[in-house]
């Protein structure tokens, strides 16, 4: 047994569900009357009791740095890799639909389940049904996530467009609320939001405010996870969306001004561990970190616990990485009837050696080696020869450089104070 902050968690891969008691919960019906009201009213008289924010303080160390959500990349394998790199980033879930996991109540698992050494964890969920955002959250809950966080900033045509959620949510904040409220009433974990800084045409500091102000006085949401771009919805692709509109990081640091009894994480743009601690000593709360996060984990998430928290750097080799995670992968292979399979939980893996030599030649030997490979045993003894071994038995080294003077330029052109919060509570 291991006890790692607060808690007393079992040294195995083995995915686990962690049936929680029902203390006290609303039952679902509290929530579907024939108004918006009326479920706004019982959601209220729940969250009233909520001492979120301290429970979780109180486990963990604060989440100055965390991995984003990202849709077909940060699910359990990559989470599991992760966590051997890094014991203190906050690992966020690829969003999970509501009705994913309403619909999938006898296949949990599959969508949920994750191994004890990924605390802390969050889940992300994204929905516009408010039914099955409760039910999805009460099922959830059982799972022991340690925050529970609602999409409002992907683009995607699937979750924005025929969804009908995601950032398209950004132009609704009292749905928002409501939703909040809701996913607040049905877990005892603190809720978050994570948005864009506008949508289309409605990306003025002042309409960002409105959404961040809307949606923190009429629910318990106090933590907000703002990527610094906003979202075109027409004739953009994700991709594109993650890049062509310009970052704003002003917006961020305005609205730390603007709402300082409220928790921001800033997010979008950002490459390294240099320009994380760039970040925070401008003053943001917290910073978040996708793509680098996934495509040089080593450099990225190898940093996290000396630079950003102070604590002794791992001494843990790639090789030893490896190891530690082919015993976990292989334990996991077909556990779901055909998945998952060694392409499955390999992937993650394709960003270990990122800028390395050897990193080209092994990468094509692991596509070949999928291809007949029955366990990741074997596909990493037919190609890893292709690492040098000063390579593999190297450890994290020095923390790499990165534009750090993006934000304290940004602390120079901060909009002007956010102030019409009074005539916009009811709207």
């Amino acid at each position: 047994m291991m006890k790692c902050s607060g808690h007393t968690l079992i040294a195995s891969f083995t995915p686990f569900c962690c049936v929680l008691e029902n203390h006290g919960r609303l039952s679902s019906s509290s929530f579907y009357g024939n108004s918006r009201k009326s479920r706004v009213y019982n959601c209220c008289q729940r969250t009233q009791l909520h001492t979120k924010p301290i429970m979780v303080s109180l486990r963990y160390h604060p989440s100055w740095f965390s991995v984003a959500p990202m849709m077909d990349w940060t699910d359990n394998h990559y989470r599991t890799l992760a966590r051997l790199i890094s014991k203190r980033a906050w690992l966020y879930t690829e969003m999970l639909a509501a009705e994913t996991i309403v619909f999938q109540k006898g296949d949990l698992d599959r969508f949920l389940a994750y191994g004890p050494e990924q605390h802390p964890i969050v889940l992300q969920i994204g929905g516009s049904n408010l039914e099955n955002i409760a039910k999805a959250t009460q099922l959830a809950d059982s799972y022991g996530y340690d925050e529970i966080n609602f999409n409002c900033g992907c683009p995607s045509p699937r979750v924005a467009g025929h969804g009908c959620f995601g950032v398209r949510l950004m132009l609704d904040p009292k749905f928002v609320a409501e939703a909040m409220l809701v996913i607040a009433a049905n877990t005892d974990v603190p809720v978050s939001v994570k948005c864009r800084i506008g949508v289309d045409d409605h990306d003025s500091y002042n309409e960002l405010c409105d959404f961040i102000y809307k949606v923190s006085s009429q629910s318990p949401t106090r933590h907000f996870i703002i990527h610094s771009r906003k979202a075109l919805l027409n004739g953009l692709s994700p991709a594109e969306n993650r890049k062509i509109p310009p970052l704003k990081y002003e917006y961020y640091y305005a609205l730390l001004r603007d709402f300082p009894d409220l928790q921001f994480t800033i997010n979008g743009g950002i490459q390294t561990i240099d320009e994380v601690n760039a970040a925070r000593t401008e003053g943001a709360h917290g910073v978040m970190l996708g793509r680098a996060a996934y495509s040089n984990p080593w450099q990225t998430l190898g940093h996290v616990d000396s630079a950003v928290y102070g604590a002794p750097r791992s001494d843990l080799t790639r090789r030893q990485v490896l190891e530690q995670y082919q015993t976990y992968a292989d334990s996991v292979l077909g556990k779901y009837g055909h998945k998952p399979t060694v392409r499955d939980v390999v992937k993650p893996l394709l960003g270990l050696f990122h800028s390395e030599p050897g990193n080209a030649v092994w990468k094509r030997k692991v596509d070949s080696a999928i291809q007949h490979c029955t366990t990741v045993k074997s596909l990493l003894e037919e190609t890893l020869v292709a690492i040098p071994d000063c390579v593999l038995d190297s450890r994290v080294g020095e923390v790499p450089s990165g534009h750090i003077d993006a934000f304290s330029n940004s602390k120079k052109l901060l909009p002007p104070p956010y102030a019409t919060r009074e005539k916009i509570m009811y709207a």
